[in-house]
């Protein structure tokens, strides 16, 4: 059985190898508010959080638009979802049940623990096809009726009937009948197993002598060798019938695990969900674009900033039709950053299948998303922060594909202007002509001066919008870069009334 909720085609995989830039990513789009919020104090969905969107960028159309419908199907039936995922805990908790120290070889204890294992699992899965059943109409999208249907299939009562039956079989109550024959030098092959249930009314009839004559022996207690013997006989009675009895239990287990894990995903964004309409951020799901470099959006917020802030956080418009480069300039505390990230989140959050923070959001799919942010002094001076981040870009240089998306914070601007001007523009340009998207926060007038009408890169400019007063809107608006940052906004309200 597959469960087939991430992927049309394959399982998730919760051991996966993380991106080699992951730690930076978490770091800089400060990503772990966002998997507290899907997690809600469980660990188990934290963790699934964790190692799904990361894994997201690698991502085809496909695979988002079927998450992107299952998603749809949850948001709309969540109590159903719930209920769901609840069986898998319960199936779970079976297993924690159980006690099992250790998994042992022997076949008579591997036969008794698959079979009470599958006994246990035995009424979850009735209530898996009973829920099959009785929901199947309400869903649309292609994973969730494929997964009731095969429930309906693989689970009808005519095989859990079956099940429960050779369960009961395996419990050997009337003892346990094969057949064997001699083989060299006597041995015992050809072991097979044959089902026995004594003859209705047996005892009586061996009660009042009317009984066939059988034959029996017993062992003396103290029969040491002769117990080994009939112990050994009956592991070689049972070893296939163990085998094929804890396989079927993994079998199952297996099912549920991967049940669990990847509903896991869809309980985590109906948590993160409850946690932004709480805060009246709008959530929706994004449209991908299928050719060229363009990205926009209605009203994004941060979604790290809002589950973290108690205050109301800004949104803000885009409409960056086919613009490689996208170049954020003006005051400082303006919310620069904070856009630069929402940008990244949004990105990372669509490619996983999941919905965002705006009212409305399109973008061409990446297959990478990378962040340069400035980082603080080497501890060790092993070397200065310039030289820190050319290594940093030469790492990341190394790792990137055919359609990345570099999100840079006041890169390269540890050095003089004009050489970190130079370098940035440089970079910028090598980038974008290789087929990626380049959003850049920067102080360096020089640097955007470089490409304001020139060169062959379109640049779309944006500006952090500031008050004749010198208050900050947290507002980004599309404008020209301007040669200054209004660093005497930021002395002003610090020190009040002394003169600049």
């Amino acid at each position: 059985m597959k469960v087939h909720l991430m992927f049309p085609d394959r399982d998730f995989n919760l051991e996966a190898k993380p991106l080699a830039n992951e730690v930076d990513l978490v770091q800089d789009l400060e990503m772990e508010a966002l998997f507290a919020a899907m997690a809600a104090g469980d660990e188990f969905l934290g963790k699934v959080a964790q190692r799904a969107i990361p894994d997201g960028l690698s991502n085809s159309r496909k695979i988002v638009l079927w998450r992107q419908a299952v998603l749809q199907d949850c948001l709309a039936n969540e109590e159903t979802i719930r209920l769901l995922y609840g069986m898998t805990l319960e199936a779970a908790q079976i297993r924690k049940g159980m006690f099992l120290p250790f998994i042992s070889s022997h076949p008579n204890i591997m036969l008794s623990d698959g079979r009470r294992l599958l006994e246990g699992l035995h009424g979850v899965l009735c209530n898996l096809s009973a829920f099959a059943k009785q929901n199947l109409s309400l869903f649309r999208s292609e994973g969730l009726r494929n997964l009731c249907e095969m429930l309906i299939a693989d689970l009808s009562p005519g095989y859990l009937e079956e099940m429960n039956q050779h369960l009961a079989t395996l419990h050997f109550r009337f003892g346990l009948l094969f057949s064997a024959r001699l083989g060299w030098g006597n041995e015992g092959v050809d072991f097979v197993p044959r089902y026995f249930a004594p003859e209705r009314w047996a005892w009586l009839k061996e009660l009042l002598g009317n009984a066939p004559p059988h034959y029996r022996f017993s062992l003396d207690p103290r029969d040491e060798s002769g117990a080994r013997e009939l112990s050994e006989l009956q592991d070689a009675v049972l070893v296939d019938m163990a085998q094929i009895t804890a396989s079927a239990s993994s079998h199952v287990e297996a099912f549920f695990t991967m049940l669990r894990t990847e509903l896991a995903f869809y309980i985590g964004c109906l948590n993160l969900r409850h946690q932004l309409v709480s805060r009246n951020t709008p959530i929706c799901i994004p449209e991908m674009i299928t050719e060229g470099c363009s990205l926009r959006f209605e009203d994004l917020r941060d979604a790290s900033l809002t589950l973290t802030l108690t205050g109301n956080v800004i949104g803000n418009d885009l409409d960056a039709l086919e613009t490689p480069l996208i170049m954020i300039t003006g005051a400082n505390q303006g919310g620069k950053s904070t856009f630069l990230r929402s940008i990244g989140l949004a990105q990372m959050m669509m490619q996983a299948g999941m919905f965002v923070t705006a009212r409305a959001f399109a973008a061409d799919l990446r297959d990478g998303v990378f962040t340069h942010y400035r980082r603080r002094e080497d501890k060790g001076l092993n070397s200065g922060k310039f030289d820190e981040e050319l290594r940093r870009m030469n790492q990341i240089v190394g790792q990137i594909g055919h359609a990345p998306l570099f999100l840079f914070n006041e890169s390269f601007a540890a050095t003089n202007e004009r050489e970190g001007a130079e370098v940035a523009r440089q970079i910028i340009t090598a980038l974008a002509e290789a087929g990626g998207r380049v959003v850049f926060v920067t102080h360096m007038y020089a640097l955007a001066e470089a490409f304001d009408g020139k060169g062959p890169i379109p640049v779309f400019f944006l500006l952090a919008e500031r008050t004749e007063d010198g208050r900050r809107s947290f507002r980004i608006l599309p404008g020209k870069p301007q040669d200054t940052s209004f660093g005497r906004d930021l002395y002003r309200q610090i020190f009040h009334d002394v003169a600049v």
